[in-house]
């Protein structure tokens, strides 16, 4: 007589374990793809809404001006000095070895490429992602987890409008904003370094002609395009970061994912720009 040792209904253990393999795999899977989905949704509608007159009230409009004081006045030193840096380090070393290469003609595509293109809106993003963008999820968080949002909605108002498009479309006008500036210091800080270094065989006038001659309608229009989602994303990030906020999770907790997140978000979304150029 023998035992049985499974009980009707059941499948082995062997038979679960690929099962529960699939099942974490795509639980992984569609957490990632729930959080690009929420974000892109998140953003359309930042978008729709800033377009919308009616969405701009008085109240909305006051912390539009306080967010972009606090993104523009909070980070215009950290750019400032940033952007000397980068234009001593790479501009002044394309206007040197290139020189020295005798190949003048090529700096306005290699500062294009190199500065424009690529190193200056992903630097300003993570300069506005750490002191502004971290500043909104702590914000948002906080109100979060102590009842606020929910105290917004009791109220009729649309936590959507007050926390998260004043802030979003300020950041936006910041990035572009902060950017072009960055660009231009870099510039000059860089023309400076060479010529203080060494006599420079490019007058300032013709460096800025060769940058502006290499410029394509393209880059033109997609410069703003960057600029813009990569204000907007940042703030996007952090909202959707703190709303998702599990009950017992703490603003500390929090921070650490919203700047990964940001991060990564900031730097697929230039590649993603330029890889369209």
């Amino acid at each position: 007589m023998t035992v049985q040792t499974s009980f009707p209904g059941r499948s082995p253990p062997r038979a679960a374990t690929p099962r529960r393999l699939l099942a974490g795999l795509g639980g992984f899977t569609r957490r990632r793809v729930r959080f690009l989905l929420l974000l892109a949704a998140l953003s359309f509608g930042v978008i729709r809404e800033s377009l919308r007159p009616a969405s701009w009230r008085r109240t909305v409009k006051a912390e539009f001006r306080r967010a972009l004081r606090q993104a523009v006045g909070g980070s215009l030193l950290t750019v400032l000095i940033t952007a000397a840096l980068v234009g001593v380090g790479i501009v002044n070393q394309a206007l040197y070895w290139l020189g020295q290469a005798g190949a003048q003609g090529l700096i306005g595509s290699v500062i294009v490429g190199v500065l424009i293109r690529g190193i200056a809106p992903v630097l300003i993003g993570l300069v506005l992602l750490g002191r502004s963008g971290m500043q909104a999820l702590a914000e948002i968080a906080g109100m979060q987890i102590g009842g606020q949002v929910h105290a917004l909605e009791a109220q009729g108002l649309d936590p959507f409008l007050l926390l998260i498009l004043p802030r979003a479309a300020a950041l936006s006008l910041a990035c572009f904003t902060l950017t072009s500036l960055f660009i231009a210091v870099a510039l000059s800080t860089g023309f400076v370094a060479d010529n203080t270094l060494q006599q420079s065989s490019i007058s300032f006038g013709a460096f800025l002609q060769q940058v502006l001659k290499s410029l394509t309608l393209v880059d033109l229009m997609l410069f703003p395009i960057k600029t813009l989602g990569i204000g907007l994303l940042v703030i996007v990030t952090a909202g959707l970061t703190a709303f998702q906020g599990r009950p017992l999770e703490s603003v500390a907790e929090l921070l650490p994912r919203g700047f990964m997140r940001g991060v990564l978000v900031i730097i697929l979304l230039n590649v993603a720009v330029t890889a369209a150029s």
